[in-house]
């Protein structure tokens, strides 16, 4: 049986507790999960991209189901490229619901067998955001309990 693989889209600017709490999720479903971080000629991350792929492959070094990769080209193709029809995408609010709700349309316009799996992420995560952890690390504030150790110590360089 061939291994069934999903790809999870996003910046990862960082990747926080809330996206491995999505990862570990997908993985009871999935046998393999592609963590790919995407450029956007819209988007100017504060980390650059050697870092974020850095730091996801540190926070899931232990789990050989988890790759991480970057991309620059519409998901459709790169789905196509990486031979899966599945997309990971988390929704904690109305308004995420909404956006991803308008991306799926436009990326099955584009390739109509894509699907898309929609996760909200555990209670405990819930609340978590990259711009958040970023806004408290920027001010000093202890982000331990929304990251990863490494991205603790890579934040706290900046």
């Amino acid at each position: 049986m061939a291994k069934k693989t999903i790809i999870y889209p996003g910046h990862f600017n960082p990747v926080t507790n809330g996206h491995a709490d999505l990862v570990e999720r997908a993985l009871g479903i999935f046998d393999e999960v592609v963590i790919a971080i995407g450029t956007s000629p819209d988007k100017q991350p504060s980390t650059d991209l050697r870092k974020r792929l850095d730091l996801c492959r540190e926070v899931f070094r232990n789990d050989s189901r988890v790759r991480i990769e970057s991309f620059s080209k519409l998901l459709v193709d790169y789905a196509q490229d990486m031979g899966t029809r599945f997309v990971l995408r988390g929704i904690r609010t109305a308004q995420d619901f909404e956006y991803e709700f308008q991306m799926m349309g436009m990326n099955r316009a584009l390739f109509p067998e894509l699907e898309y799996v929609f996760l909200p992420p555990s209670p405990s995560v819930a609340h978590i955001s990259s711009t958040r952890v970023r806004e408290i690390a920027q001010f000093g504030g202890d982000i331990r309990q929304f990251v990863h150790p490494a991205v603790v110590a890579a934040l706290s360089k900046k």
